[in-house]
């Protein structure tokens, strides 16, 4: 079993991963989906949490061996940047989407240097372009992203070309195809949904359901 088949079984476990074609979700962009993750519920789970944050801590280390500085993208990413930053014994910071209205009105909390080689953990990546503005605060502030990694990926062909724009590396620890895959061995996706589920990841923002 791959790493990325093992992940995503986890996440499908726990039902932090729930596929429904029938009765679509619909995201806060007004996109309608036939799958929604919610990996804030992997906290709720010590084992489960445990193996991701080992898997995300491989990850970075065989990576980014140079890495000196773990960013966390507020406010999904900061748990598992703080984890991945404790266990490589790495300083932490985070990244708010926009400045705090009130106190110092920092938009990036915690210590950093420029120049420091940078990190960015998400816990997913869709278009990619919440998760680049976060770069492009921390970039504009000196310091150097190097990458990023994040639990679940959607595999986005938009992703890919924004990351690749942004000059930016991105790895995740699972992605859609294999959750798709899983769902497809295991007897719980037919092939009709199976292809449906397929189609919706090709155009996504004109997807309206079955």
């Amino acid at each position: 079993m791959t790493n990325q088949t093992a992940v995503a079984e986890k996440l499908l476990q726990i039902e932090a991963v729930k596929l429904s074609p029938e009765e679509p979700f619909t995201w806060a962009s007004g996109w309608k989906s036939p799958i929604y993750c919610d990996n804030r519920k992997i906290l709720s789970f010590p084992f489960t949490r445990d193996f991701i944050k080992s898997e995300m801590c491989n990850l970075v280390f065989e990576k980014y061996p140079e890495a000196d500085l773990i960013a966390g993208v507020a406010t999904a990413g900061i748990a598992w940047g703080a984890m991945v930053a404790d266990q490589l014994k790495l300083p932490f910071i985070y990244v708010r989407p926009k400045p705090k209205e009130h106190g110092l009105g920092n938009q990036i909390e915690g210590s950093f240097k420029k120049g420091q080689k940078t990190v960015v953990v998400e816990d997913l990546i869709s278009t990619g372009k919440s998760s680049l503005q976060v770069v492009e605060v921390l970039k504009n502030e000196g310091v150097e992203v190097i990458g990023m990694v994040s639990i679940f990926n959607y595999g986005f062909a938009e992703a890919n070309n924004n990351f690749k724009a942004a000059g930016v590396p991105f790895t995740s620890l699972t992605d859609y195809s294999t959750l798709i895959n899983i769902g497809a061995q295991k007897g719980t996706i037919n092939s009709e949904t199976e292809t449906l589920l397929l189609q919706w990841r090709e155009d996504p923002a004109n997807w309206t359901g079955s």
